[in-house]
């Protein structure tokens, strides 16, 4: 496995030092529930033995847990477990602040809404919050662990095949390793921003895979730091090119301790696959991926559609059936799209076209389009010098029936004195072939300096695509 770099290493360094200040938070609890583990610097030196428990929900305990173990399982209540039901596992990565994570609660209730399951959450804070390397070095041996527990469940009448691991940053590798110890057949991962550090380039059989389940999807969110930067499922799901993410600002560790609290903004980006999974489960409205070589490509307009390989019906995030998968799921597939900065972080994707006469010098443009359901949103896009026409993808959280006017205005203070005539300027909702693709297109618009061009739609929605 690959050695974390100088750089990784004090950027988790900052993290372990805020939870010197952070440590001891979130420990209440509710009476007759369990409680989710807390540690300590301390408590770790004293003790380094792997310390797991797991709380079990259901939909008549929701926000109660129930502690669970391997040896009670063959005694335990139907009330409490299922076995005819699906059973989802929640493993969460790396504490810096040895606390609960803010977010299980959320993710259990909006699994549990979404369907009538089993859902377990597998604590291992003990060993999840000392220095990064070490609890890499655990990771494995809490995949056994839970492999045991999984056992247990199939020997009380559970099927392989309605297991679902959901594994966040190290625990998505966890996940990727409970599959492997099973020989892929257990029925799903779902690896939310699976971590990068020491993982990148590891062998497959020692981080998260393909092939560790029948379906495994990815999500990805922070590829240039903590997560990972190589497609590790079946389809993953790219979210605005799994980098930087819209609301999460961007620092560097000169003045990350200005900003309080550093952990949540540090973790931002790596956080983001969490909050935007919970969002798809509680469906407000559909997040989908569009199939592509690369985001360039995609934002460039060349992947509309999702007729290669998934017949036509764009994957989406969350739990909808895999109906897109004819007989086997794809090896390696990336998919991308376009999020807004904040729940529900839908939004609907647009191909803007724009034929213009050729400029002697190349220019930025602001598009701007306008709804009265929902906020503004904006685009800067680039004119290329002796370039006739221009293709990007776009986004806005409303429908394209529903957005009332597009703006135009220059953005450059090196704007070519001679005005820009643009012959057409033509507006697709995405993906093609969904039968929404009729465009709202305006011709003959002259755009000049310091004078922004507008112009209203008079397009109704129908029954049939009427959306958020």
């Amino acid at each position: 496995m690959a050695c974390i770099g100088r750089k990784v290493l004090s950027f988790f360094g900052v993290l372990m030092l805020c939870a010197h200040f952070n440590a001891g938070a979130e420990n209440a609890t509710v009476s007759n529930c369990a409680a989710f583990g807390t540690t300590t610097w301390k408590e770790y030196r004293q003790d380094k033995t792997l310390q797991i428990q797991y709380l079990l929900f259901n939909r008549q305990g929701m926000s109660c847990g129930k502690v669970m173990s391997p040896e009670a399982v063959k005694n335990i209540s139907s009330s409490y477990y299922t076995a005819s039901l699906p059973t989802k596992i929640i493993i969460h990565g790396f504490r810096a602040l040895g606390s609960k994570p803010s977010w299980i609660q959320n993710l259990v209730q909006a699994l549990l809404t979404a369907t009538d399951a089993n859902v377990l959450v597998v604590d291992w804070i003990h060993a999840a919050s000392f220095a990064y390397n070490r609890v890499v070095n655990n990771y494995q041996e809490v995949a056994l662990e839970i492999s045991h527990l999984i056992k247990e469940l199939i020997n009380i009448g559970s099927k392989k095949e309605s297991i679902h691991l959901i594994g966040v940053s190290v625990g998505a590798h966890v996940a990727g390793y409970v599959g492997t110890l099973f020989g892929g057949r257990l029925g799903r991962i779902t690896g939310l921003d699976a971590a990068g550090p020491m993982f990148k380039h590891a062998r497959t059989f020692n981080r998260l895979d393909h092939t560790d389940a029948l379906f495994v999807e990815a999500i990805h969110t922070d590829s240039d730091n903590f997560g990972i930067s190589i497609p590790v499922g079946h389809v993953n799901f790219f979210l605005n090119g799994g980098n930087d993410q819209p609301g999460c600002t961007r620092s560097s560790f000169s003045t990350i301790f200005l900003y309080f609290p550093v952990y949540d903004y540090l973790i931002c980006d790596h956080m983001r696959a969490v909050y935007v999974y919970i969002s798809a489960l509680n469906g407000s409205c559909p997040l989908m991926g569009f199939p592509c070589d690369n985001y360039e490509r995609f934002v460039s307009g060349s992947c509309l559609d999702c007729k290669v390989p998934f017949n036509g019906s764009c994957p989406q995030i969350g739990l909808p059936e895999n109906n897109w998968i004819k007989v086997t799921p794809p090896e390696n597939e990336n998919l991308f799209l376009m999020t807004t900065a904040a729940a529900p972080f839908c939004t609907h994707h647009f191909l803007l076209e724009l034929e213009i006469t050729p400029l002697k010098k190349s220019t930025e443009v602001l598009v701007t389009l306008r709804s009265e359901r929902n906020s503004d949103t904006q685009d800067k896009i680039k004119l290329q010098s002796n370039v006739p026409s221009l293709k990007k993808v776009t986004s806005h959280p409303a429908a394209l029936c529903n957005i009332d006017s597009i703006e135009l205005k220059t953005s450059s203070r090196f704007f070519p004195r001679k005005e820009i005539t643009i012959h057409k300027i033509c507006i697709t909702q995405l993906p093609y072939g969904s039968g929404k693709e009729e465009p709202l297109c305006v011709e003959d618009i002259v755009l000049r300096r310091n004078a922004p061009w507008s112009h209203d739609f008079v397009h109704l929605c129908t029954t049939s695509n009427m959306e958020i």
